[in-house]
């Protein structure tokens, strides 16, 4: 039976500007796994310190709940001076290390004691001592600490490595492993992600879903919302709405919510406006008082209001000027710095299509884009621009902002000195940038805000090919989600750099996958079905080496000439159904030819401009691929095991 470990009562907590939020209540319990989501600037960090006590409401209270320990997630890393990794992971577990050290000097005075009226305390505390480590797992101490760390991805190399010589994001990692050794009964995550790989972020996934605490998790990341969440909660102008769920239940059930508050809304109002017109008709005649009486119900009715469903931003790229069929190609591209980053990848990217460039931290996403840009030099192979491409580039770092400038300013085209003032305010308030923010300096503007801008930006030049390097890094939800379907109306070309799972299954149809150690792959098809591809590769080589470790000796009675010789493969154990050979061999030469077909069908231009067939060619291909590796697994099977006739 879940626990209550934590709950919040009527709080409220404002600043200068007014309210963040108001008369907010908020039960934890032990399981529950918890997304808050809202708008950028609603007050959800802010809520989160107020419950981790480490800000005052302005009214209401938190408490703990069985003596619940609540820890949050610090954002800004300290750390003791001259420490190693291991060291500042290991300090989550201080307590414990300290009961251990107790643990380990009651033992020796054990050892040496002479006088028994002692022992029975000596032995009393030690047991106690013991109890509490085991029951901690602290005699795991190094291998927890190890496997935190192996899992967020600091190899055995880095451990005791000075923690001074780490990376801002390897540090937050660290503030990352921290927490979660210690183990709070109420672990809140505001933005743990952030500074994480795919591989990375699937470990954290999996991690999390096997603690029994309770969790609190502020996150962009809606895949990492979807897997992780049992429950969310949306904070807004009217409070916090909960949904049971994961992230994907809770974005359909929040727009239907809305459908239903506005029908009851609209139903009311015309009963409101059928007795308004009633009153007024026979107000002054015969049946005065029964107006009187009506009226008297309307001033008692408790009105709703008209429910408002956040939405994103209107973004809206312009209309793309046309290209050559192949926008841009890498020929034998290598690039190598103390380690190669990619050798001879060679790949082609034709109007239309929608390119995910994929992999960890550090093996060379980034870099390539910059060679396809020309801001960098390959080591050897080729670049080749087709007709008529026109790029707008987006990089992370938002250096493509002007500082110092209005947003205006930064939005007008540099070539296009009498770009109307209007469109410029029109193209800034599509991206939700409206009224006197027109005239705010860049500089002054959030990292959302900026980001918005950057695109603006793009919007209004007369581009085809939009290269974006983690373009979601710095936007809500609602903002994500309008740029995936501005990206997916845009008729030119996009190439685009992202670790968002979610992103990468709504806008693109292949993927370039670096998988860290040099080697890169051409995948057609969105993240979803790269994950496929790859589970089934794996299932397969999993078989295989079941197969292999099933084989069994030649028995004694066969080595001596027993009448019935078995061989080492007729022992095995058959996983597929009886069929000849040349049967198998026939539907591989079909399912080959089927996916050469789907694989042409992708490299069709045409193929993109139908959003639904271009999902469905990239489904058959991925369920091609997969048949294929079981009829190969087949094939092989065949060739073993059966009777050579």
């Amino acid at each position: 039976m879940p626990s209550l470990l934590l709950s919040a009562t009527e709080l409220s907590r404002g600043f200068d500007r007014g309210p963040l939020f108001e008369h907010l209540n908020l039960e934890v319990f032990s399981g529950e796994r918890i997304g808050l989501v809202g708008p950028n600037g609603c007050g959800k960090t802010t809520l989160m310190k107020t419950l981790a006590f480490e800000e005052e409401p302005d009214r209401g209270s938190v408490n703990r709940h069985a003596g619940a320990r609540v820890a949050m997630l610090e954002q800004v890393p300290r750390f003791k001076p001259d420490t190693t990794l291991r060291e500042e992971a290991s300090s989550a577990l201080e307590e414990l290390l300290a009961a251990q050290t107790e643990l380990e000097q009651v033992a020796i005075e054990l050892s040496a004691l002479t006088d028994d009226n002692q022992r029975p305390a000596l032995e009393a505390r030690y047991d106690r001592l013991h109890a509490l480590l085991a029951h901690n797992g602290a005699f795991t101490i190094e291998h927890r600490v190890e496997g935190i760390l192996h899992g967020l991805g600091f190899p055995d190399s880095e451990l005791d490595r000075a923690v001074e010589t780490f990376s801002g994001g390897q540090k937050n990692r660290l503030l990352l492993a921290r927490l979660l050794l210690s183990a709070p009964d109420v672990m809140l995550l505001d933005e743990p992600t952030n500074h994480l790989d795919i591989a990375t972020v699937n470990w954290l996934e999996s991690y999390l879903l096997n603690q029994p605490q309770g969790m609190i998790i502020i996150s962009h990341d809606r895949a990492f919302l979807d897997r992780v969440a049992n429950r969310i909660i949306e904070i807004g102008p009217r409070g916090l709405e909960s949904y049971p769920g994961n992230f994907t239940h809770y974005w359909r059930l929040r727009r239907e919510r809305h459908e239903q508050a506005l029908k009851a809304f609209e139903k009311q109002q015309e009963e409101i406006d059928r007795q308004v017109d009633y009153i007024r008709r026979v107000n002054y005649g015969q049946l005065h008082k029964q107006a009187a009486s009506r009226q008297k119900q309307l001033d008692k009715m408790d009105r709703l209001d008209r429910p408002v469903l956040h939405e994103g931003p209107r973004i809206r790229f312009g209309e793309a000027g046309h290209t050559g069929e192949t926008v841009l190609e890498g020929v034998d591209l290598t690039k190598k710095y103390s380690a190669p980053l990619f050798k001879k990848l060679s790949f082609q990217i034709r109007r239309g299509s929608r390119i995910g460039i994929v992999g960890p931290n550090g093996c060379g996403k980034s870099t390539l884009l910059k060679i396809l840009l020309g801001q960098e030099n390959a080591d050897s192979g080729e670049v080749r621009t087709g007709a008529h491409v026109k790029v707008g580039y987006y990089d992370q770092q938002l250096a493509c902002l002007p500082t110092g400038k209005t947003l205006a300013e930064a939005v007008r085209p540099p070539d296009q000195p009498t770009y109307p003032e209007q469109r410029v305010r029109d193209l800034l308030g599509s991206f939700g940038l409206e009224g006197a923010q027109v005239n705010q300096k860049v500089d002054e503007l959030s990292g959302g805000e900026k980001s918005r801008v950057a695109m603006a930006a793009l919007a209004a030049r007369d581009i085809n090919t939009l290269v974006l390097d983690e373009p979601t890094n710095h936007l809500d939800l609602w903002a994500c989600d309008s740029l995936e379907e501005a990206l997916r109306g845009f008729p030119g070309t996009v190439l685009v750099v992202s670790h968002d799972r979610w992103f990468l299954n709504r806008v693109t149809d292949m993927l370039i996958v670096f998988n860290g150690k040099g080697d890169v792959e051409v995948v057609h098809g969105n993240w979803d079905i790269y994950e496929r591809l790859v589970a089934s590769r794996v299932a397969a080589a999993a078989e295989k080496e079941d197969r292999k470790a099933a084989g069994r000796p030649q028995s004694s009675s066969t080595a001596q000439g027993g009448s019935a010789p078995a061989t080492e493969a007729s022992k095995r154990k058959r996983k597929y159904p009886f069929r000849k050979v040349p049967d198998i061999e026939a539907d591989i030469d079909t399912f080959e030819e089927q996916k050469l077909d789907l694989e042409a069908a992708l490299e069709d231009p045409e193929t993109y401009r139908d959003g639904r067939r271009a999902l469905e060619v990239q489904e058959k291909l991925a369920d091609a691929q997969t048949k294929l590796a079981q009829l190969y697994d087949h094939w092989e099977e065949a060739m073993e095991l059966n009777p050579k006739i």
